[in-house]
């Protein structure tokens, strides 16, 4: 499947640019490396996961990459909280983000459930 022409990739590479750069903040304003590395991990592994399964062997291969991808990005989720609640990141910049991770997952998760009816996997 072509990258450039697929919603989910596109959403998915410009979420991660925009972990890489809360991320670059988050180390120069506020020092704080622990949680923010846990973040840049997890917020970046969607869209790699994603790309993987673009370039899957078999339906089953690209159900486990999107699933994987999928539970990434509710560990993104996770640390966008923590990272919120603990006053290293705005509200706003946590929501926006929360946002565009909810939107990622739905996404995933109506792949995963066409892909997995579909198939009896």
């Amino acid at each position: 499947m072509d990258s450039k022409n697929n919603p989910l990739s596109i959403k998915s590479f410009n979420f991660a640019l925009k972990v890489v750069t809360l991320y670059k903040d988050v180390i120069k304003l506020e020092k704080e490396y622990v949680l923010s590395k846990q973040f840049l991990k997890s917020g970046t592994s969607i869209g790699a996961n994603i790309a993987e399964a673009n370039g899957a062997i078999s339906k089953s291969d690209f159900s486990s990459k999107i699933s994987i991808a999928y539970k990434e990005s509710l560990e993104t989720k996770y640390w966008l909280k923590l990272l919120r609640d603990s006053d290293y990141i705005s509200k706003s910049k946590a929501e926006e983000l929360i946002s565009d991770a909810d939107e990622l997952s739905k996404i995933m998760f109506a792949i995963l459930k066409t892909t997995r009816i579909n198939n009896r996997i």
